[in-house]
């Protein structure tokens, strides 16, 4: 199943979800090119604390570089990326390679408004572009594109399926859907194939700090009040972090210019996400709430036929077994 020739690149290869696959890919085998930029977006002690695994596998490499440095660094030897994409240090990097994931992104849909969508630009849509160029120029056979449910916004029914007119709420959002029209473009006008997957609601262990379970675990553990914003009865289609990167080792073998929904089954509301939460800890929640924020949408929940149908995804984890996992391996 899925392409064995080859090494295999992640980028944000230290974060939450491309450690997880980085790891899933050793174990299954492979060898595995990490690069991340080690953005300070949340500490990088946790970063490197992802990476203790891998660091410990001769078939790891990690190159600490940003996506667009690289791609403007000449290759050594090369003509340089002044005469196209082929000369850079990131077509060399990728050269070779059965598969690239592209996980890096800027994160976080609060946090995208105003000045800070520069960032997001950068590092969401522009290094997207230029990634794919790099691998255009470095003939990679596979790109997975990790978007995300963020693109779906408010619609009029559920589930969410990938024939619906995408209405991202939050400019987040419009950076990852602008990152799945160029896999797109890249896959119809290029010849590159590109598949995209959106993520719903991940959680699991290595969660970033940022990350609703990781602040509401964080909380319950000090005794303190978890913040949660608008009246709780807002749903999530919540989606541990082993049933993702099962669909992502399954991506490879997606028909090319694929789009699919990667979600938990486990569609619940904040509130009741909450309860089993204290009851998984053996903790009573103590809630403070407030006013919901712009670019929150009000209920998420996937449907994962087309997974199904195209690379057998089938996720396998209930809630509770998850936040139980998370909870065991919170530090």
């Amino acid at each position: 199943m899925g392409l064995v020739m080859g090494h295999m690149v992640v980028t944000a290869c230290a974060g939450f979800i491309g450690s997880h696959l980085t790891d899933r890919l050793l174990a299954d085998g492979h060898a595995v090119v990490g690069i991340d930029s080690f953005e300070d977006c949340y500490p990088r002690a946790m970063k490197e604390a992802n990476l203790a695994g891998a660091r410990a596998n001769p078939a790891f490499t990690l190159h600490e570089a940003n996506i667009l440095d690289l791609a403007a660094e000449a290759a050594p030897g090369g003509p340089g990326p002044g005469e196209g994409a082929e000369g850079s240090a990131l077509a060399a990097l990728l050269r070779g390679s059965a598969c690239v994931y592209h996980l890096a992104a800027q994160p976080g849909v609060r946090a995208s408004w105003g000045s800070s969508f520069e960032v997001y630009a950068r590092h969401n849509v522009l290094a997207t572009q230029q990634l794919l160029e790099a691998c255009g120029a470095a003939q990679v056979p596979k790109v997975i594109y990790a978007s995300s449910s963020s693109v779906y916004g408010d619609q009029d029914e559920l589930p969410l399926h990938e024939n619906m007119v995408p209405r991202p709420r939050s400019p987040y959002g419009v950076t990852k859907l602008a990152g799945e029209h160029l896999c797109g473009l890249y896959h119809a006008n290029r010849g590159l194939d590109t598949v995209a997957l959106r993520f719903f609601t991940v959680y699991g262990p290595r969660q970033r700090p940022d990350m609703a379970f990781y602040k509401f675990i964080s909380a319950m553990l000090e005794g303190r009040e978890i913040v949660i914003y608008g009246d709780g009865a807002q749903t999530r289609d919540f989606t541990y972090v082993d049933d993702i990167v099962e669909g992502l080792v399954l991506a490879q073998s997606a028909p090319p210019g694929a789009l699919m929904n990667l979600g938990g089954g486990n569609r619940v509301s904040l509130a009741e996400a909450i309860a089993t939460l204290g009851e998984v800890m053996g903790v009573q929640p103590r809630l403070a709430v407030r006013p919901v924020e712009a670019g929150d949408v009000r209920d998420t929940w996937a449907d994962v036929e087309c997974a199904r149908a195209l690379i057998a995804y089938s996720p396998t984890w209930s809630l509770s077994a998850g936040l139980l996992a998370e909870v065991a391996r919170f530090a």
